[in-house]
């Protein structure tokens, strides 16, 4: 039976249930997974026919139901458009997004679906809901109970681990510690062979121009990044670096490694938006459960226009699908 992934429909008031729609009907998924999305079955319907698509929507009550021919949906709440503005910032619309999360994570915990796939937040809504998160890695870290995790992009040939993610940059560098440098590293690896490549080649940035100059620029990268890289070297990991920053990135889209640790979220992020905006991934490495999601955000400016781009969402369930085999096979492997 083809996986079950569930896609969390995200902030109401963005672009989430326009995505989640569009991919659920989408020809390019329908042979590779059953979508069910979970959200609120007002919005959901207003969006459907705004859209024109033709399939209609289904309400269940649990993935058992699921069935073909329809947009299955779970309604998590019974939020309308009446009760928000598209667009604009809301806690009604944060608190929801935050509840449509939940009930995917306790799904996937319970092994109903084989994984989630985000639509996105807004994190100013979730504060003004009462919900002191930076981002979905937190929440999803705090349902899972998760120690050791990360963001990893991923966009065509470009895979993209991150040692710190949403932190000021004084705090970034600060994080960057031996121990999480090799940590990071690991998790890049086992996520890498889960993605279909069995001897992943992975390079390491420095944290400093021209990782460090040999201690003229910085001394981070010979008293944390070696030592943590050195680490993982010695457990059998195929880890270069500390590489510049500066050229690491080309060399990894080039074809030259399979996944670049960065040190912190901008130097990360700006490779993946640069050449893969519309149909870049994010995937939180680590979890006991696998989870995808698009790399862009809510993008009030276009809600409820219908005219979203869908594509990081379908890539998003496509590599659900092939992590989904790929974490079997791993675990069966070692």
């Amino acid at each position: 039976m083809k996986p079950l992934v569930a896609i969390t429909m995200g902030d109401p008031a963005g672009v989430g249930a326009e995505i989640s729609l569009k991919a659920a009907s989408s020809t390019q998924l329908s042979d590779m997974a059953r979508i069910l999305i979970l959200g609120s079955g007002p919005v959901l319907e207003y969006y459907r026919k705004l859209l024109k698509i033709s399939f209609p929507l289904k309400e269940i009550k649990t993935p058992e139901q699921y069935e073909e021919g329809y947009i299955n949906f779970i309604s998590v709440n019974k939020l309308s458009l009446s009760d928000f503005e598209a667009g604009k910032v809301s806690p009604v619309c944060g608190r929801a997004a935050y509840e449509y999360l939940e009930v995917g994570v306790k799904l996937a915990l319970e092994g109903k679906i084989s994984a989630i796939a985000t639509a996105p937040i807004n994190k100013e809504a979730l504060h003004k809901a009462g919900l002191d998160y930076s981002g979905h890695t937190e929440i999803l870290a705090r349902l899972t109970g998760a120690a050791d995790y990360a963001m990893m992009l991923v966009s065509g040939t470009l895979r993209i681990i991150h040692v710190s993610t949403h932190v000021a940059l004084k705090k970034a560098c600060e994080l960057v510690k031996k121990e999480r440098v090799y940590k990071v590293i690991k998790l890049a690896d086992k996520a890498v062979k889960a993605l279909g490549i069995p001897a992943p080649r992975i390079a390491v940035a420095g944290l400093n121009p021209h990782a460090g100059e040999g201690g003229l620029f910085g001394r981070e990268e010979r008293e944390e990044i070696r030592p943590g890289i050195e680490k993982a070297r010695e457990e059998g990991v195929q880890v270069s670096g500390p590489l510049p920053p500066d050229t690491v990135f080309l060399k990894a889209y080039k074809g030259h490694y399979d996944a670049v640790v960065a040190m912190y979220h901008d130097q990360g992020h700006i490779p993946v938006k640069i050449l893969g905006f519309e149909t870049g991934v994010n995937i939180t490495v680590g979890l006991p459960i696998i989870r995808t999601s698009v790399d862009h955000g809510t993008a009030f400016d276009i809600a409820g226009r219908g005219i979203a781009d869908e594509r990081s969402m379908v890539e998003a369930v496509k590599i659900a699908v092939k992590l989904n085999q790929g974490c079997r096979k791993v675990t069966v492997t070692g």
